[in-house]
């Protein structure tokens, strides 16, 4: 008979570390994060009053993940706005079983593409298509570089600051877009 594993127990000490109880050792938001990935169940509990705390924390997890530097968000603005507004609303009841729900449908879809992928066009197919994403989110956030100059520029001259540079901005910029041109080319030749 198979028996199911029991959620490892993190306590939140006064001094706000996390000690994980089975590995005798203490653990950062970023450990457990890993651990919510790799499939782990734990639960929190505050070490002094023994309350479950584990809603609070995994939603700490969540506010990290959400504000790393360069990291991407999934929870956009519009649906945290939504959310916020069901708080106190007569729906307020319905919305965590709707979302727990909608997130198992997500998941379950993810797992369908995934191994229709796999199926179809082999093992390496997503780690392809995973490099491919990689490698647009970097052009993007290269292009969108390309603009920070105006930005600065325009804060400079907030500040009092004359906008001296400007031909060494300009050329600055020519060399970038030439840059992004042939890295463009260069993905272009590889497709």
């Amino acid at each position: 008979m198979a028996t199911e594993k029991q959620p490892i127990i993190i306590k939140k000490y006064a001094n706000r570390r996390l000690y994980h109880t089975g590995a005798s050792t203490y653990v950062t938001l970023e450990d457990l994060g890993t651990m919510v990935k790799a499939g782990e169940d734990f639960l929190v509990y505050d070490a002094k009053s023994g309350e479950d705390i584990t809603r609070s924390v995994l939603t700490q997890i969540i506010f990290e993940q959400e504000n790393k530097e360069g990291g991407q968000n999934l929870l956009p603005v519009t649906f945290l706005r939504q959310l916020i507004r069901f708080y106190g609303d007569s729906m307020q009841a319905m919305v965590p079983s709707y979302l727990e729900h909608s997130m198992s449908l997500f998941t379950n879809e993810q797992e369908k593409i995934r191994a229709q992928m796999n199926e179809t066009f082999g093992p390496k197919a997503f780690m392809a298509l995973d490099e491919q994403v990689r490698t647009n989110m970097q052009m993007f956030t290269e292009a969108m570089k390309v603009f920070t100059p105006f930005a600065k520029k325009g804060s400079d001259e907030k500040s009092g600051e004359s906008g001296q540079g400007g031909d060494a901005d300009i050329d600055s910029l020519k060399a970038q877009m030439a840059e992004m041109q042939a890295r463009l080319n260069e993905l272009a030749k590889k497709d």
